[in-house]
């Protein structure tokens, strides 16, 4: 239970504000004004961010003998996103408006106001241009000279790095069918409608895996990553009452998909996608096998068959995993005599897993402070912090996650002990400082479950 009543829940403005505050992100390029829709990850951020990543990557490959993973290049040869569908089809429809320059996707309109050519922005009528296609993919040049031959583009998804790869991973890893293949790294995209700060970038990291199936058993594998990727929210302490499943329907199923869902979780601004659950069919491996020329198929040695695998694909957003937390984490409590922020993140992801303090600045605290700090390093990220109110110290730990607070006090001096303070309850306990890195790790471990 928490300690006190909650009084706000996340707003974006409030998050945006703490993430600015605290440290965690920061507007790219922000001394020359910034640039749109780009964000720099501050030392908190940094830190949550490695340990999102670290805690899918555990979970999804060494956690399972048959899910290995690869690091692909950002970029790849021009034929691979012609086999993808992404030169030709990886495209929003947009509109212009003629008198006040503003650029918008042509879904996101108004219906009525489309008719009479009325702009969302300026309100004038006859004002928007027909719409035209807008290809999402960044393109740059490879080599000295910047011509037709040599233009390549920087991915737009880490997937297609993975298919290009199967049969390398196939032949090298020895796997035999079912197996997955995973996956972290950036993508970029040139969204037109960027927004809601880290939920749509245009440069961005995902978290993908890429399951190689026989044909007729997809739907069996299907429904277990789908069950797999909903239980690694819970885990994370995602609140499960925001969490829910979105299926596709025939409108919104790719041409390629038999089937689809999103985890979506209830953010500010509505229900919006967390991660994909897709199955993909043969569609990938099949058009790159036709655009390569070489062979994809898979040969089971045990029934004598040959066939091109389906995948079933799990494909989240490191970003927008990072915005959840915060967003979910984030709460203002009326406590007896003021309010506080905490961010209630699940102690396996907090930034620091520790803070010390001496109470005073005096009677041989720091530096016993310091010690327990330096040993607790060897195995967590601590924060030492000795200046200041400790009560003011307590608040800052709280605005970042911090799940247990040491404070080295009168009574340390006399028997070796410190009092652990936990960030949620605000109780504190007193634990002896030759326990302390076992005590923090088992807190750490039974609070994350």
């Amino acid at each position: 239970m928490m300690y006190g009543e909650v009084l706000l829940a996340a707003t974006m403005e409030k998050v945006v504000s703490l993430c600015r505050r605290r440290g965690f992100l920061f507007q790219s390029s922000e001394i020359y004004g910034g640039i749109n829709a780009c964000y720099d990850y501050g030392p908190m951020g940094v830190e949550l961010k490695r340990n999102i990543r670290d805690l899918w990557w555990e979970s999804m490959v060494r956690a399972r003998e048959n899910i290995v993973g690869i690091d692909a290049a950002i970029l790849m040869h021009p034929k691979v996103w012609e086999a993808s569908g992404h030169v030709e089809g990886f495209t929003d429809p947009l509109v212009d408006c003629r008198v006040c320059k503003m650029r918008f996707r042509e879904d996101e309109i108004d219906p009525e106001k489309r008719k009479d050519g009325r702009c969302p922005h300026c309100g004038n009528k006859n004002a928007l241009t027909d719409a035209r296609q807008f290809n999402l993919m960044f393109k740059t040049h490879m080599g000295p000279v910047e011509e037709s031959a040599s233009i390549i583009y920087l991915r737009p998804e880490t997937a297609q790095g993975i298919y290009v790869n199967y049969k390398n991973v196939l032949d090298s890893s020895r796997l035999k069918i079912p197996f997955g293949i995973a996956q972290i790294g950036k993508a970029f995209r040139n969204e037109i409608t960027p927004g809601n700060f880290i939920f749509r970038t245009r440069e961005f990291e995902q978290m993908e895996m890429q399951f190689f199936v026989k044909p007729g058993t997809d739907a069996e594998a299907f429904e277990y990553w789908k069950e797999q990727r909903m239980k690694w929210y819970f885990q994370l302490g995602i609140n499960r009452e925001k969490l829910r499943l979105h299926e596709h329907g025939s409108e919104e199923l790719a041409h390629y998909a038999r089937a689809a869902f999103d985890i979506e979780y209830e953010f500010p601004m509505g229900w919006k996608e967390l991660e994909g659950v897709h199955n993909r069919t043969d569609f990938d491996l099949s058009r790159h096998q036709e655009f390569s020329g070489k062979d994809l198929t898979y040969f089971d040695d045990s029934t004598r068959e040959r066939f091109v695998p389906y995948i079933i694909e799990t494909s989240a957003g490191v970003d927008r995993t990072v915005l959840t937390c915060l967003i979910d984490g984030y709460e203002e409590e009326k406590l007896e005599k003021e309010t506080r922020t905490v961010l209630h993140l699940n102690p396996k992801i907090a930034p620091v897993k520790a803070a010390v303090f001496p109470l005073v600045n005096r009677d041989g605290m720091p530096e016993i402070a310091r010690k327990i700090a330096d040993d607790l390093m060897r195995r967590f990220n601590v924060f030492f912090d000795a200046s200041g109110a400790v009560g003011r110290r307590y608040r800052r730990q709280d605005e970042i996650g911090t799940p247990f607070c040491i404070t080295i006090d009168s009574q340390t001096l006399e028997d070796d002990t410190v009092t652990i303070r936990n960030r949620d309850t605000m109780i504190q306990d007193r634990a002896g400082i030759r326990n302390l890195l076992q005590i923090i790790g088992d807190r750490i471990r039974t609070e994350s479950e």
